[in-house]
């Protein structure tokens, strides 16, 4: 009833005089109000968290999703917030609703998932354009979730499926393609060296009779194998002559 009032850190007063707005904000502290002829509105300067429900829209592409966001604002002008707006809260909602929705509309699906950073920049260019004359600022905008029909779901869920699918059959005849050339080569080298044929073919009599846990007899000698190679150029000369 004194007149009397705070303004706290975070606030600035707007006083109007018999209605005329007076040019000097009151800045934090105590401050005095004639009781009678004024009347103060406090305006937060602190930064303003709002969420935006989820909007049902059809993007470019032709696909319904419901896309809902959060906005960060805050007041820069305590003038124009109290002179220019009603209410900037509400009036700072119905634009992102809007916004929103128009945004979604002219970007394709695969940019909605997988380029959120772009559509965020988009968005807050989109809202902070109409709320600049009322005094806000918009600070940042975030798509918090993209919502899709259940057949879109199972769509995506089945192209995934095939993608990896894909990638493990390229992956198994890369492998394949590499092990015919390492055997290739190492047929090569065997036939330039009949012991190392010899050799490998004692360590695979090895491995087989460790794998069945037998003992394997052979029914002749490997020096008799070395006999025949030794044999064989000297059968193909007279022939060959």
């Amino acid at each position: 009833m004194f007149g009397f009032q705070v303004v706290k850190q975070y606030e600035q007063g707007i006083v109007l005089h018999w209605g005329k707005v007076q040019p000097n904000p009151r800045q934090p502290g105590l401050t005095w109000v004639n009781p009678f002829s004024q009347r103060m509105h406090k305006v937060n300067l602190q930064i303003v968290v709002s969420t935006v429900s989820p909007q049902a829209a059809i993007t470019r592409d032709n696909v319904t999703v419901a896309v809902d966001a959060v906005v960060y604002y805050r007041v820069v002008d305590s003038m124009r917030a109290v002179l220019n707006v009603e209410n900037y809260h509400q009036a700072v909602g119905q634009v992102a609703q809007t916004s929103l929705r128009s945004v979604i509309g002219k970007s394709d699906l695969d940019e909605l998932l997988s380029n959120r950073e772009a559509l965020n920049q988009q968005l807050k260019a989109v809202i902070d354009e109409p709320t600049e004359g009322w005094g806000v600022r918009v600070e940042r905008v975030e798509v918090k979730d993209v919502e899709l029909p259940e057949s879109m779901k199972r769509s995506m869920s089945r192209q995934a499926e095939a993608e990896r699918e894909r990638r493990a059959r390229i992956i198994t005849a890369d492998g394949e393609f590499q092990a015919s050339q390492k055997l290739t080569e190492a047929a090569v080298v065997m036939a330039q060296n009949p012991a190392a044929l010899q050799l490998r073919l004692l360590q695979t009599v090895v491995e087989v009779a460790a794998d069945r846990n037998s003992t394997l007899v052979m029914p002749f000698p490997v020096e008799l194998l070395r006999f025949f190679d030794r044999l064989t150029p000297d059968a193909e000369g007279p022939s060959n002559a």
